[in-house]
């Protein structure tokens, strides 16, 4: 069953959230299970939204969330806030 997970990055910033990607998802490709990611400026910092077909595609994809953090020098203002939701349906337009 596909999976929504949502992650706010408490005082990240545009410049600190590109470097980090630059290290996780250098050429910016879909890993397995990726169904749609996308991210912005929330308050407070970094907001992700992404769909993935499983929670274990994204538990598989998420050791290198952390492993890019570091490598990009980043010093996070407490965990990530992640929380997942049951994907009910998707609408593509």
């Amino acid at each position: 069953m596909a999976v929504g997970i949502r992650i706010k990055l408490a005082g990240v910033t545009q410049e600190q959230f590109d470097a980090a990607h630059d290290h996780i998802n250098r050429d910016r490709s879909a890993p397995k299970g990726l169904l749609y990611h996308a991210s912005g400026p929330i308050d407070g910092g970094w907001g992700i939204i992404d769909f993935w077909e499983s929670r274990a595609d994204f538990d598989a994809f998420a050791g290198r969330i952390a492993e890019g953090v570091e490598a990009a020098g980043i010093s996070l203002q407490g965990p990530p806030d992640i929380k997942e939701f049951p994907v009910h349906e998707t609408i593509a337009g």
